[in-house]
C-alpha cells in the first residue's frame, strides 16, 4: 500500500490520504497533531464511520416501519371490533312489518 501502487497498477483509493498523513507526521512536532489526518486515512481504509452511519439509518428506518405497521394494525383492529357489520343476510323485523302494513293499507 505504501508503495503507491495497487494490485491493478493504478493508485490505491486511499493513497492520497496516506500521503497527507505521512506529510503531516513528518512535519509535526507531536504525533497528536496528525489525529485528523490519521482518522481520514483509517476511514478511507475501513469505512467504519460510513458503516456506522448506514447502520443507524437502517435501524431508524426499521423502527419507523415497525411503528407504522403497529399503528396500522391497531387502526384495523379498532375498525374491525368497533362497528357492527351488516351483511344483509338477516332482515330487520321493523322493516318487514312496515312494508307489509304499508302494502295492505294501499290496497
Amino acid at each position: 500500500m505504501a508503495s503507491g501502487f495497487s494490485f491493478k497498477g493504478g493508485r490505491p483509493r486511499c493513497f492520497a490520504f496516506w500521503q497527507e498523513f505521512q506529510k503531516c507526521y513528518a512535519s509535526a512536532d507531536t504525533p497528536s497533531d496528525c489525529i485528523l489526518a490519521k482518522e481520514d486515512y483509517l476511514e478511507c481504509l475501513h469505512h467504519t464511520k460510513e458503516i456506522a452511519r448506514a447502520k443507524e439509518i437502517k435501524d431508524h428506518w426499521l423502527h419507523r416501519q415497525a411503528k407504522d405497521a403497529h399503528a396500522a394494525r391497531e387502526n384495523g383492529e379498532v375498525r374491525a371490533t368497533s362497528s357492527i357489520m351488516d351483511l344483509g343476510l338477516i332482515n330487520d323485523t321493523k322493516q318487514s312489518h312496515s312494508s307489509s302494513s304499508s302494502s295492505s293499507d294501499s290496497s
